[in-house]
């Protein structure tokens, strides 16, 4: 079964990405699961791309959805009212996060979580260099290409940003590159549209010593990484560094559209003047998606997730022992399973997604599978999909 038969109004009335999209009919979701309009039921292993940490449709998350429609929804544009939902979600995210991440603007999306944070990095320095690394993802806005490591993206859309250097990834002898005109560099700490690739700690901590030596603010983009899905709640605390500001999104607003960046107090003081209200945002900070992620961070303390994606990473290594398989690599439920080829990595998506198992490529690779489950999927889940991948793996 193909479960795919989009309707008249999808092929006539939606803008398409891709000339050959997915085209399930989704019906409905909860936990782990996809529910097809044929009544198949599909297991999520990508999550919607890192969002659902925390499965489809978490009760807890519910529950500060109904909650908060109850009060009010959007009320004025940011940072003009006191709103208990965007106050105490980010008085909670402070609270996990190190000393000089303690100021919060919210957004609805990650690349203009990204887009923010590029600005208050030149509005804070006065400078205007920026550099970013090859093969990174940033987003799709302006701005974020043009930082984002990959010609093919950026290409049909130049002239960019000026004044803008990529950087091998991961090798230290090249960031002498960052001087004294440089405002910012930004990077994932894992880059994972890329290839899920995880540099080391040493690469880390020199990237920190460089920034830290000629001033320029060092952004850690944990769009994809953040809130658990590594194994720890922010992928940077397995590095040894701490970035002088950090952008989220994906995860954290638990199935709703919620974006932000952090910094220190000082830093973003900066936006308060010359001019004032130096970058305004409408919708966000939404109150509905800040209660959303309100919940869902109490949801990854209360069990423990970030733990529990060490555990999936160990149970998915354990079981994908394959002749097929070149590598599987990531931390936490952030992995990626190389295989030999396209046509045989498409060959075994296809399979898996026949059979019930939702998987999907990164970006930067044809021949890179994503695993990426809702990180309190069940073992009993876990191990049919590992099944349903080892079978598709064989058939190929």
């Amino acid at each position: 079964m193909t479960h795919r038969q989009p309707s008249d109004d999808f092929k006539s009335s939606l803008a398409w990405t891709s000339d050959e999209p997915m085209g399930l009919i989704i019906d409905r979701a909860e936990g782990p699961f996809l529910y097809l309009a044929d009544g198949a039921r599909m297991i999520d292993l990508i999550s919607g791309i890192a969002v659902s940490s925390i499965g489809h449709r978490h009760p807890a998350v519910l529950s500060a959805i109904r909650a908060q429609l109850d009060r009010h929804l959007h009320v004025m544009v940011y940072g003009e009212f006191v709103q208990e939902a965007q106050a105490g979600f980010a008085a909670d995210l402070t609270s996990v996060l190190p000393a000089g991440l303690d100021s919060v603007y919210f957004t609805m999306t990650g690349t203009e979580a990204n887009e923010g944070a590029l600005k208050l990095a030149k509005k804070a320095t006065g400078r205007h260099r920026m550099v970013a690394f090859h093969n990174s993802y940033h987003g799709d806005t302006h701005g974020s290409l043009s930082v984002t490591g990959r010609s093919v993206y950026r290409d049909p859309f130049l002239p960019l940003l000026p004044d803008v250097t990529f950087l091998p990834f991961g090798n230290a002898e090249m960031l002498d590159a960052i001087d004294e005109q440089t405002a910012c560099v930004i990077t994932e700490p894992i880059q994972g549209e890329g290839g899920i690739i995880v540099p080391s700690s040493k690469w880390h901590q020199a990237l920190r010593a460089r920034c830290s030596e000629v001033g320029a603010l060092l952004i850690f983009d944990e769009i994809q990484t953040g809130f658990g899905r590594t194994g720890s709640l922010f992928a940077f605390e397995q590095f040894g560094v701490v970035p002088d500001i950090i952008t989220l999104a994906k995860a954290m607003g638990g199935g709703m559209p919620l974006g932000a960046f952090v910094s220190s107090r000082e830093i973003m003081g900066t936006f308060r003047n010359d001019p004032p209200l130096a970058h305004v945002t409408t919708f966000g900070g939404h109150p509905v998606s800040c209660a959303a992620a309100r919940a869902t961070l109490g949801v990854l303390q209360a069990e423990s997730l970030p733990e529990r994606a060490r555990w999936i990473a160990e149970q998915v290594c354990m079981r994908l022992r394959h002749d097929s398989i070149e590598e599987i690599r990531g931390r936490g439920a952030m992995l990626g399973m190389s295989l030999s080829d396209a046509a045989f990595t498409e060959r075994v998506v296809s399979r898996c997604r026949d059979n019930g198992v939702l998987l999907g490529w990164t970006l930067h690779s044809n021949n890179l599978v994503r695993i990426a489950p809702p990180l309190n999927i069940s073992e009993e889940v876990l191990h049919e999909a590992l099944d349903i991948i080892v079978a598709a793996l064989d058939e190929g």
